[in-house]
């Protein structure tokens, strides 16, 4: 294991990004259940009372796309994002860590593009003062803001899993470069779901 500062620099760095992106986790599943109560307020309201909000499906809609770009680097993090393994988990270690590796930098490029071209969108909105054509005539670069700096916290995280990925790496810690990009076996996830049960039983928050 390396103990170089800058390489516990980079270990901290890493925990402090996990548990920021945790807490996004949890404000965009909170804004997704606030979008199911609105939407089943809404129906209910159309059908009883006969009156609706009038934009339910405009919010949920923000809510949801919001949500989904702040929760990509927790599920990064906790890698938890497809992976496709036929033929990768008959390579020997070194040469799958590497693909690992290789995998986590295409990840990186991806996200940089998609941010980059998503910013441009939400400047434009800004610039042209562009809203949506709803009753509620949001302005575009609010919603589309928020779910431009979700991304590009995406792509904080991946530079910091790639950093640390990179070092680990060239000092020959395969065990490690697998452990921040590597494909989750069965095993780990069973010894997950297995801990999760045991915290569920115990009272213990997930």
């Amino acid at each position: 294991m390396t103990t170089s500062p800058r390489f516990q620099t980079l270990a901290r760095l890493l925990r402090l990004a996990e548990s920021l992106s945790r807490g996004a986790v949890w404000v965009g599943g909170g804004l997704t259940i606030a979008s199911v109560l609105l939407i089943s307020f809404d129906v209910l309201a159309r059908k009883f009372f006969g009156f609706n909000t009038g934009g339910a499906d405009e919010l949920s809609s923000y809510a949801f796309a919001i949500s989904t770009s702040w929760a990509l680097a927790f599920a990064t993090l906790q890698r938890a994002n497809v992976r496709v393994d036929v033929i990768y988990q008959y390579f020997p270690v070194r040469i799958s860590a590497l693909l690992d590796w290789i995998a986590l930098v295409a990840l990186g490029v991806f996200m940089v593009f998609l941010t980059f071209y998503a910013y441009e969108v939400a400047l434009t909105s800004l610039q042209e003062k562009a809203a949506a054509n709803t009753p509620l005539a949001t302005p575009l670069w609010i919603p589309q803001g928020l779910w431009v700096l979700g991304l590009a916290w995406m792509c904080v995280v991946v530079a910091l899993m790639l950093l640390r990925a990179s070092a680990a790496l060239v000092t020959g810690d395969v065990a490690l470069v697998k452990e921040i990009c590597g494909v989750r076996s069965s095993q780990e996830e069973a010894e997950e779901e297995a801990a999760a049960g045991e915290r569920m039983v115990k009272g213990e928050p997930a």
